[in-house]
């Protein structure tokens, strides 16, 4: 079980530095996925900061805080289901399956988490 937990969060870990590194950058696709869904700019760094965040409490949790890493992992959750949640709003289908793919690696993290 640890090792799905491990795998899960690591990928998860990437994937949300990745992402705030991206915001943090303003990188092109993450500038056009914005404004279409109507999410204004200037929020990036803050929404970079909540990712970055994220990954760093689930980095926590693999380094033995599980509950630290725990808390992040929902967290995470939370914040994906707003993404998602700002997608069927705008009515912006084409890319949200991103947002559910960060809302699937955070639910299974906080999932096996939780089992260990």
């Amino acid at each position: 079980m640890f090792l799905a937990y491990a795998t899960v969060t690591v990928i998860a870990v990437l994937a949300n530095a990745a992402s705030a590194v991206g915001d943090l950058m303003r990188v092109e696709s993450v500038l056009a996925s914005s404004a279409e869904v109507g999410v204004p700019h200037s929020w990036l760094p803050r929404l970079a900061a909540l990712k970055a965040a994220g990954a760093a409490g689930l980095l926590l949790g693999l380094l033995g805080l599980r509950g630290v890493g725990a808390a992040a992992a929902a967290g995470l959750v939370l914040f994906f289901v707003g993404a998602v949640g700002v997608h069927i709003r705008a009515r912006v289908f084409h890319n949200m399956a991103y947002s559910a793919g960060y809302l699937g690696l955070a639910t299974a993290s906080v999932a096996l988490a939780v089992a260990l």
